[in-house]
């Protein structure tokens, strides 16, 4: 049984995926506690969101654009952005290794390429060397073919042996 290579890459890219979930959730866990990061890192993109997502259904239920959208409490903020993070370093990672796979595929996709344009330069090179080869050969014939026509004058063929030219 024929068993192809191991894909080794493919199962690391996998490992680092399946790590970005528990690291998402340590950075929330750290974004609930720390209170600075919580109001300048976390609650202003949830605040923004909650405000955009307001927004946004209010249109579309024909409500027309609210007048003013209410903040969120920081319990729910600091919730909402911890989660937001969470989701947007998982994405990121996913990204990343996505990113990794698509430039591995293209140095091995160039590197074969490259390796059939090689493959075709000495290709034609060694046309180029068979046809050199070829022509001299004919130079070759044509001078020995003269030689044999001035055979039958030195005596050497007779004029029924003469070759035809």
């Amino acid at each position: 049984m024929v068993v192809g290579a191991f894909p080794i890459v493919k199962l690391a890219y996998l490992a680092v995926r399946q790590v970005s979930k528990p690291l998402a959730n340590v950075l929330k866990q750290r974004a609930k506690k720390s209170p600075v990061f919580r109001r300048y890192v976390c609650m202003p993109p949830a605040q923004f969101y909650h405000w955009l997502e307001v927004n946004i259904k209010m249109r579309m239920l024909g409500l027309g654009k609210p007048d003013e959208v209410a903040p969120l409490n920081e319990a729910a903020a600091s919730e909402l952005g911890a989660e937001m993070l969470g989701e947007f370093t998982i994405f990121l990672i996913g990204a990343g290794t996505l990113l990794l796979e698509y430039a591995r595929q293209s140095r091995k996709e160039k590197r074969k390429e490259e390796a059939a344009e090689a493959r075709l330069r000495e290709i034609e090179a060694r046309l180029d060397e068979l046809a050199h080869h070829a022509e001299n050969q004919k130079e070759e014939i044509n001078i020995i073919s003269k030689e044999m026509i001035k055979l039958p004058s030195l005596g050497i063929l007779s004029k029924k042996d003469k070759p035809k030219s």
